[in-house]
């Protein structure tokens, strides 16, 4: 005998749809299927949820966000949380509901992300102090980890005051502030700075409140530039200008300070405004002019170091703090002004004789020419009138040529005395710059310290000869070198030359002489003083053709005379005109072989 069951009966079942043929419970699993689809649209693709991890493997984690199936993520992916287990829950991104596998796609990391974005984003705009970890140190500043995101970290960002050494902020967790954010190339920028500067701009209005000059205050080297020190007073910055580190010249504030270096300073003016302070350190120190030694005065002979050069004079200090102005013109006794770079350079240990000495304006002036002996002196004696010398050219004038017989001893060539016969009209025709020309002193000037010197004096007055030579009568061989409107200029023998005006250059034929033309010239007029000779050459012409006239004059007068007299005439013509020239002739010829 079987054993027998007991069933029991379903109170609601359908058993008219049963009658029907409908199997039971299909309508049921409709609906659960309906309601099950409708709970899939609550999640969308590419937003972040959150999941229950299912399981947990060495390569793989198993989440259920309430889709059909459960979704696998790479465990690396949760690496940085080695504590994770069987049912935490965690947000995930959905990259796809289905793909071609009809598998369900989620990121962790991508949830980490995209949160981490909006956590950064929310920062900067409620202006947020966030916690970040220091990883590394990069090109200019830090990269930091924020949320999960690399944000940079700038240098100038990092602190308040300058920082020389980054490696100490590595590995590191502190406070930063977003200050910027670039969404299109997803950048993001922090600092740590800002944190502090709201703070420290309350201290500075503190501690400037209670500035007061004069006031002595203990400070740090925070930087040095290289035109002063800033010192940290406590939470406000002060500048000790390079001039105001020490009483002596300072070229680098290295010399003075060190950075970190703890110091006292003097605080010399503020701007309430603008919120700078000068400070001082020298002013902390006695003024070396004060220790200036008591028995030094006018003449006495310093010595000491050449600091600062300019074009017209060298600093020398001759103690610590204490500086003279040697002037370029108390370098040398020449009148020649040049650069104080060509006498002395920076680094030269020098004498020099104190010409002016100031204690209560703190200033003193020195001389280099001062230890030789003043040329001009016994210059009546060295450079008596009409002694000859050798001197050098050092400029000219359109009046003449200024020379240097020695250091301190100038003198001028005035351009009349430079030729006797060259008629010059600047004197770079004659000499050059730098050239040796040989000089007679011809007047000295003591008082104004110039001498008058002469180049032709060196030789014999040639126009005491061209007298006899260039007689007013006599022809002569020229050449035209210069035609102008005033007439031209000719080349005679000797050297010597003359002057014919445009009437007198008209030739027989009725044409004008050229630039370039030998002829002759009869003199017309001769000037020894003005060394002036005027030329013609048409009077050569006039003067035989008035000759001739005169000739037939007589000619025609004889004929009407007697025949003794017509005989006894041309014998005192002849001698008159024919002898008297032969003997004016041989008179020239005589006197040129006497000189």
């Amino acid at each position: 005998m079987s054993e027998s069951k007991n069933y029991t009966a379903i109170e609601d079942f359908d058993w008219d749809a049963y009658a029907n043929g409908e199997t039971a419970g299909e309508k049921s699993r409709e609906e659960l299927t309906n309601t099950y689809d409708e709970s899939l649209k609550t999640a969308k693709e590419n937003e972040v949820v959150n999941g229950v991890v299912k399981s947990i493997t060495k390569r793989e984690v198993r989440v259920d966000i309430g889709m059909k199936s459960d979704a696998i993520i790479p465990v690396s992916e949760f690496r940085y949380n080695p504590d994770l287990k069987v049912g935490d829950e965690v947000e995930v991104y959905i990259e796809t509901l289905e793909d071609k596998n009809g598998q369900l796609r989620l990121s962790h990391k991508k949830a980490c992300q995209t949160r981490s974005w909006d956590r950064v984003n929310e920062a900067l705009q409620n202006d947020e102090v966030i916690k970040g970890y220091v990883k590394s140190r990069t090109k200019g500043g830090m990269i930091v980890d924020v949320f999960g995101i690399e944000a940079f970290l700038p240098g100038s960002q990092i602190d308040v005051r300058p920082i020389r050494d980054y490696d100490v902020f590595v590995d590191k967790t502190m406070e930063f502030k977003v200050v910027k954010i670039n969404q299109e190339y997803k950048n993001v920028v922090v600092s740590h700075k800002a944190l502090i500067e709201a703070e420290l701009e309350q201290q500075k209005k503190e501690i400037i409140s209670k500035l007061e000059k004069g006031q002595v205050l203990e400070g740090k080297v925070k930087n040095i530039t290289p035109y002063g020190v800033f010192v940290d007073l406590g939470g406000v910055d002060g500048l000790v200008h390079i001039t105001d580190l020490s009483w002596g010249r300072v070229s680098d504030p290295r010399e003075v300070v060190e950075l970190d270096q703890d110091i006292k300073v003097v605080i010399i003016d503020f701007d309430n405004d603008k919120k700078r302070i000068a400070l001082g350190l020298k002013q902390l120190q006695p003024h070396p002019w004060d220790n200036l030694t008591a028995d030094l005065k006018v003449g006495d002979h310093v010595k000491g170091k050449v600091v600062v050069m300019a074009d017209y004079g060298a600093f020398v200090e001759v103690q610590p703090g204490v500086e003279g102005l040697i002037h370029v013109s108390e370098m040398s006794w020449s009148q020649h002004l040049r650069s104080a770079n060509d006498f002395l350079k920076v680094g030269d240990e020098v004498e020099a004789v104190v010409l002016t000495l100031d204690r209560d304006e703190r200033k003193m002036s020195l001389g280099l020419k001062q230890l030789k002996k003043d040329p001009w002196e016994d210059i009546e004696t060295k450079y008596a009138i009409g002694s000859r010398h050798t001197a050098k050219v050092r400029n000219f004038t359109n009046f003449g040529v200024f020379v240097e017989i020695e250091e301190g001893v100038d003198g001028l060539i005035h351009i009349s005395d430079l030729s006797w016969t060259k008629k010059i009209k600047h004197p770079s025709e004659f000499t050059q710059v730098g050239n040796d020309i040989e000089v007679q002193v011809l007047e000295i000037d003591k008082e104004n310290r110039r001498l008058s010197l002469g180049h032709k004096q060196l030789e014999e007055n040639p126009w005491d000869v061209f007298e006899t030579i260039f007689t007013v009568g006599s022809i002569h061989e020229g050449t035209i070198t210069e035609v102008m409107d005033k007439g031209a200029v000719i080349s005679l023998p000797y050297g010597v030359e003359g002057f014919a005006t445009p009437k007198h250059l008209v030739k027989e034929d009725g044409s004008q002489a050229k630039l370039d033309e030998k002829l002759n010239f009869k003199v017309i007029e001769f000037n020894k003083d003005n060394k002036r000779i005027i030329l013609s050459h048409s009077r050569i012409s006039e003067d035989a053709n008035k000759a001739e006239r005169r000739e037939k004059a007589n000619n025609t007068r004889k004929s009407a005379k007697p025949a003794a007299e017509a005989v006894q005439a041309p014998q005192i013509e002849k001698t008159t005109l024919g002898d008297l020239g032969a003997l004016q002739a041989l008179k020239e010829q005589m006197q040129k072989e006497g000189k």
